[in-house]
């Protein structure tokens, strides 16, 4: 099969592709989509940027528009779990493209937004409910939401979902979802650990792996440069002074760190912006779209946007830091050479970082060109302006976490326990309670 007309779709999805000019499917759509048609389960394995979301939307709205039922009250038919706040809206816009011909109804809910008003939107039901899960076992805890008319089940980035942050949640939501579905993961990475947790969720399931599982993209030029963790900044942005760039991520592994490089940048003339699960989100997304619109073509970013931004001309990535996660690295370059293009992943490597880097080559099989610092380098990082003095916030040791603290979806982690803001020791409140207490009051 080399045509989207040769898989069968309906017509109001083949209209829909056509209007977007689509008639080839990508290798993992060309599998994919007749396993699913089927109504099987199925787990995919694919790099990011090779059509993932079309290969499960695409089948599954050929099911709902051969198979019309009224919205559920408080519910949906179909239902897609994302990492990410703004995957899970880019998930939601595919849906929506691909659905135009049809009476489609289609919902994001996550964190970081009033619940009052995705309560109001859940109230006659939807289609297809794309959610993070934090917000989803929210608007179940207040009876908003309830799963019991879910059709099709759809997990994106299952690696990253089913990693310990996430497994209790989804443990929770699986039991909530009725046993008759159709369920449906897909990712670019699946380490064994998680595939075998991922396959107690599948029954019988169609296997498809168009690529090696956690192989790069094979049009993405990898170089490395050794350099002085304190000198990094000097590097980055003499770099992205002398390069043509008509979109770049960088990449750091904190979210003060991703603010520091910002201010530098902006301090040296550069536009750029940063995103991050502190960011509000009329903030992520106002970055996003001055990125998208190239009036701040620099994104500095912590590994949430390596899952959720699909941008076309991200020419570069750097990895101002690389991962700990040898795995995150690439999901990060994952992010350039799309829909056929090429792109360079440029990565700083400081002294403590080699064993990350050891670890990224064994994991990718593939050992990127080491570059040389640029000619006087040193004298021309000197002579860059500094951001004012009192911006920049000290940084939590990386891979520090309260129990409480949220994750970088913005939401808290299933299980975990509120903070308690009570009366500290000694605090006026603590010490008239005392009171109350040994005077029998």
């Amino acid at each position: 099969m080399t045509k989207f007309s040769d898989l069968g779709l309906s017509a109001p999805l083949q209209q829909a592709l056509a209007a977007k000019g689509y008639e080839n499917p990508t290798p993992i759509q060309a599998q994919a989509i007749p396993a699913l048609l089927e109504g099987r389960d199925l787990c995919g394995i694919a790099q990011t940027g090779t059509g993932k979301t079309a290969a499960f939307a695409l089948p599954s709205l050929d099911y709902m528009a051969n198979n019309p039922k009224p919205r559920p009250l408080k519910g949906c038919r179909m239902l897609v779990l994302a990492p990410t706040r703004e995957l899970a809206s880019q998930i939601a816009e595919s849906f929506t493209a691909y659905g135009k011909f049809m009476k489609l109804s289609v919902m994001t809910v996550f964190g970081g937004v009033p619940i009052p008003r995705q309560i109001r939107g859940l109230a006659a039901g939807v289609d297809v409910l794309v959610a993070t899960p934090g917000r989803l076992l929210d608007l179940i805890d207040q009876r908003a939401l309830t799963l019991r008319d879910v059709e099709i089940f759809v997990l994106d980035e299952a690696d990253q979902m089913l990693d310990l942050g996430f497994i209790h949640a989804l443990k929770r939501i699986h039991n909530l979802l009725p046993k008759k579905r159709q369920s449906l993961f897909f990712s670019a990475t699946m380490p064994k650990t998680i595939s075998d947790l991922g396959d107690s969720f599948l029954t019988n399931p169609v296997k498809v792996s168009v690529a090696p599982p956690s192989t790069t993209a094979e049009r993405v030029e990898q170089q490395v440069i050794f350099v002085n963790q304190a000198e990094k900044q000097s590097l980055l942005t003499l770099t992205l002074r002398a390069t043509q760039i008509e979109r770049a991520l960088v990449f750091t592994r904190t979210k003060h760190g991703a603010d520091r490089v910002v201010k530098h940048l902006v301090a040296a003339g550069i536009m750029a912006n940063a995103i991050h699960g502190n960011k509000s989100q009329p903030q992520r997304e106002r970055a996003l779209a001055e990125f998208k619109s190239g009036h701040a073509p620099i994104l500095v970013a912590t590994d949430i946007a390596a899952r959720g931004i699909d941008v076309s001309g991200i020419s570069h990535v750097f990895n101002f830091e690389l991962p700990n996660v040898p795995e995150q690295y690439v999901h990060r370059i994952g992010r350039t050479a799309r829909a056929g293009a090429t792109g360079i992943a440029i990565s700083f490597v400081a002294d403590d970082e080699r064993p990350y880097l050891r670890a990224i080559e064994k994991l990718t099989r593939a050992k990127p060109s080491i570059m040389p610092l640029p000619a006087n380098f040193l004298d021309e990082g000197a002579r860059l302006p500094k951001p004012a003095k009192g911006d920049e916030r000290p940084e939590r040791p990386h891979g520090q976490r309260r129990p409480d603290q949220r994750r970088h979806d913005g939401e808290r982690p299933a299980g975990a326990p509120k903070r308690n803001y009570g009366p500290r020791k000694g605090a006026p409140g603590a010490h008239r309670s005392a009171v109350r207490k040994t005077s029998g009051r």
